[in-house]
């Protein structure tokens, strides 16, 4: 893809219940060194009127305002669909529960000036609360464990030689796109709801041409998990997580693996998922136990839907 004389972006917040983190956020982008962007929250029918409050803090976003739950997938479709529509030539997802350095998006933007197929670009992202240490430096995929596998998962900056190579996903908690990219692939899947949709959606890239890089000069600090981490009776993370995660999990490899593969991904996650019921059950956690073996059934019972495409 060729890089635009005057490339602008669509920067897509999805707030779900989260004022502070979004407001951090938000006052961080306030500081970003980029001569064409706009940013487009999408609400996605949080408390307290959030979203509106959020609006009068930061009245140069565009707020789209869901009157129901869609998830990150559908509450990121809502703001992308928008994007498009006014012309947008990249569009970036970030999760609320981030901050930025800024010159972020100058530092992603630049890759996109070598042309070629590169079609999504993702940051480096250390951990909002140990900058020192990454978050996620991109992500392989291993094809024959169906397994997607985070490169730089908590290693100390100091340690790690993050470089700019290719990868196989980028993770939707910051990661750009070009217009051509989308257009020609579709939108997230909002069959995954939350969880996975991202490596899903880079495996599309990938099979549609277009290649993913990093961007190791450009830095977002992320909260890492902030909608999911809240205290239950049975532990911090809710069941919902596990379910959407086991479920999402078979989605994947259903989606993408087959013959050989497919057989190895299933017994290897099965194993996984066992020893997690298990330990659930040890542990007297059984709403979780329950939430696994419904992710289990879902992820194989349920139909996958298609990826939404614009117009």
């Amino acid at each position: 893809m060729a890089f635009t004389p005057d490339p602008s972006v669509a920067i897509i917040l999805v707030n779900w219940n989260g004022y502070d983190f979004t407001a951090a956020c938000l006052a961080s982008l306030r500081k970003v060194e980029f001569h064409d962007f706009k940013i487009i929250l999408v609400d996605n029918a949080s408390a307290n009127e959030e979203g509106a409050r959020l609006l009068t803090l930061f009245p140069e976003i565009d707020l789209c305002q869901n009157q129901e739950n869609l998830g990150f997938a559908g509450g990121n479709n809502v703001g992308i669909v928008k994007a498009l529509e006014e012309g947008y030539s990249h569009i970036l997802l970030l999760n609320n529960d981030t901050e930025v350095e800024p010159d972020f998006l100058a530092e992603m933007m630049r890759k996109f000036s070598v042309g070629g197929d590169l079609g999504v670009v993702q940051p480096l992202i250390p951990f909002l609360n140990e900058k020192s240490k990454i978050w996620s430096a991109g992500g392989k995929w291993n094809a024959w464990l169906g397994r997607a596998i985070t490169l730089g998962d908590r290693k100390f900056l100091s340690e790690y030689q993050a470089i700019d190579i290719p990868l196989d996903w980028a993770t939707g908690c910051c990661m750009l796109i070009s217009r051509e990219a989308i257009l020609a692939t579709g939108l997230l899947n909002e069959s995954y709801f939350a969880y996975f949709e991202d490596v899903e959606w880079s495996l599309r890239f990938r099979k549609n041409g277009f290649g993913i890089a990093l961007a190791s000069k450009a830095m977002v600090y992320h909260e890492a998990g902030a909608s999911s981490k809240k205290e239950h009776a049975e532990g911090t993370l809710s069941p919902k997580v596990f379910y959407y995660h086991v479920r999402n999990q078979i989605y994947l490899i259903r989606g993408n693996q087959n013959g050989g593969s497919y057989l190895f991904s299933i017994g290897y996650h099965g194993i996984r998922f066992s020893l997690w019921m298990v330990y659930f059950c040890l542990r007297g956690r059984f709403q979780k136990f329950k939430s696994v073996a419904r992710g289990l059934k879902d992820g194989f019972r349920n139909p996958i839907e298609k990826a939404p495409v614009w117009p």
